[in-house]
């Protein structure tokens, strides 16, 4: 338990256990402040725990959770009669300190120079120039006026956000576009399946940010903090304002790697890989090729996830591998898949198990991790079948490919945006917020019950953009979102199982039958993976050419 005094009113901690009490108590302090909300860890003590055992100290306690995203200013007069009420001196704490820290500086906006607080916070160890707008303004957020404005606003420069500026761009080439993303590197994640086989280089999968915005839309590179949608206002870092007419959703999801104890503590080495981050897929394809007898388990978390196919899209070609070069008969391959089915469309079911039952995979259902110890190579998982009790099993590994729980961004989650699970709550056909008419949502982060996918993207941007545009004209809905996805199975090197589906599972493939049939591994949806789809996505998609995504009018009667 690391202390940081700030104040001889306050000091600060990381998140403390209930064994810490007494400690805290014969260090003087009189009262706790907990700024950390219950489950945000799997190892975190609950409130409840820490409360009964202050009791038992003669502390007083009181319970201001924060959950991520920006601190509202509800939270900090909250914070501010806590600090009246309670007996000096206080501790404070969340998981690293810094919300206690930054409840504190908002707190004191207005009753201390702005110097002073920061010359304080930066003492303890902790950087506040990120509020110091919010410190001048009172500690309040300002709203009222933006540091900029643009007819659109995008948050997400992910595969999403990129195409459906580059598709609204090239319908009204007039309109002031903003896309809002912190990141250097935009990331082809449909390609990190090839990499963990071996068929891609890592390389070809990533391109510099800068190089994909649209020509004549800004980039703000920073990250979002909060929306004001009453304002019409999105909050960056550091409590900069960004005002809109139209904003438009699209930041992608949270992989939670976090979720699973043990997890981040040995990715990418002891053997435990994931082909869901870029610098992992390299170290599948090496343990693959190293592998030469064992137990290699491949994981898939609970619904939704992105790309529900890639978990064992890894197993397939990991197999294929296997049995191409003979060892297939000295692995055992294990499928731990949370859910029930091995594909949630049933068409397709058929010629994947053929596959199964040619690599000699167990399929092992609502099997869900929860624990890795990678130096141990032991993992647990939770199993929660029908109508029998949750048990905790034991399985020891040589390889585990990793598919990680996947969240909305806690900043999204937090939001007014977003619907009781944190999604961002939209019409599942326009795509338009159900309770904001001037906000807009695509890609992974929106709730509607689609295919969380890069294909579904690609149909989604035209969609967007089209009644975007003619929103802006005053017209009618322009277009709907048929809930199109894609995945491409790849069941071995060389064939795929080119699955295309729309809301309900139903059927929506791209081409006839007599040309490629989806239910079936052919050598040409392979092509189309390898060779046609990078480049209709680096060349086409982001560029705002609608090849085979134009979105379907709708029509009224």
């Amino acid at each position: 338990m690391e202390v940081k005094k700030i104040s001889e009113e306050i000091s600060v901690a990381p998140q403390i256990a209930a064994a810490d009490l007494k400690k805290i108590k014969d260090a003087g302090f009189r009262a706790l402040i907990c700024n950390r909300p219950d489950g945000e860890a799997p190892d975190q003590p609950n409130f409840e725990e820490i409360e009964e055992a202050a009791k038992k100290a003669g502390l007083e306690t009181r319970f201001i959770p924060i959950s991520g995203g920006m601190v509202s200013d509800e939270d900090v007069a909250d914070f501010s009669q806590a600090m009246q009420a309670l007996p000096k001196p206080v501790l404070a704490y969340c998981r690293t300190g810094t919300r206690s820290t930054t409840l504190w500086s908002l707190s004191q906006a207005g009753k201390m120079d702005t110097s002073e607080i920061l010359a304080a916070t930066q003492a303890a160890g902790y950087d506040m120039g990120g509020v110091v707008r919010r410190i001048i303004n009172n500690g309040k957020t300002p709203t009222d006026e933006g540091d900029a404005f643009f007819d659109v606003v995008i948050v997400g420069a992910g595969a999403g956000g990129v195409a459906v500026a580059a598709s609204l761009k090239s319908r009204k080439p007039d309109l002031e576009i903003a896309l809002i993303d912190p990141a250097d590197i935009h990331y082809y994640q449909p390609g990190f399946t090839l990499v963990g086989a071996g068929v891609f280089k890592p390389d070809i999968t990533a391109r510099t940010m800068g190089s994909l915005i649209p020509k004549g839309v800004h980039w703000i590179k920073s990250a979002v903090a909060a929306f004001e949608p009453a304002n019409n206002a999105v909050i960056l870092d550091g409590c900069r304002v960004v005002k809109y007419s139209r904003l438009i959703v699209t930041p992608g999801l949270k992989l939670d790697w976090d979720a699973i104890e043990g997890l981040t503590d040995t990715l990418g080495r002891n053997g435990v890989t994931s082909n869901y981050r870029y610098d992992l897929a390299p170290y599948t394809w090496k343990l693959v090729q190293e592998m030469k007898r064992g137990r290699a388990i491949f994981t898939q978390p609970p619904m939704p996830i992105k790309c529900a196919g890639a978990p064992q899209k890894a197993l397939y070609l990991s197999a294929d591998h296997w049995y191409r070069t003979g060892v297939l008969d000295n692995i055992d391959v294990d499928f731990r898949n949370a859910g029930g089915v091995l594909f949630g469309v049933k068409e397709y079911v058929p010629a994947l198990m053929k596959y199964v039952e040619r690599y000699n995979a167990a399929l092992n259902f609502f099997n869900n991790l929860v624990a890795v110890d990678g130096a141990a190579k032991k993992a647990w998982f939770d199993v929660a079948k029908p109508d029998s009790e949750k048990e905790r099993v034991e399985v020891e590994f040589d390889m585990m490919h990793v598919c990680p729980p996947q969240v909305a961004p806690d900043f999204i989650r937090v939001s007014p945006l977003a619907d009781a699970a944190g999604w961002v709550d939209v019409d599942k056909e326009s795509l338009r917020h159900v309770t904001y008419d001037n906000i807009w949502a695509l890609g992974d982060v929106m709730n509607a019950p689609n295919a969380k996918t890069a294909a579904a993207a690609r149909k989604q941007a035209p969609v967007v953009a089209a009644n975007i545009a003619a929103d802006i004209d005053g017209k009618e809905v322009a277009g709907h979102y048929d809930g199109y996805g894609s995945c491409p199975l790849t069941v071995e090197r060389g064939k795929i199982v080119l699955a295309e589906f729309g809301y309900g599972g139903k059927l929506l493939p791209s081409f006839p039958k007599f040309v490629l049939d989806g239910t079936k591994p052919t050598r040409a949806a392979w092509i189309l993976k390898e060779k046609m789809l990078p480049p209709i996505y680096w060349k086409a998609m982001l560029k705002g050419k609608e090849w085979l995504a134009k979105p379907e009018k709708v029509t009224t009667k």
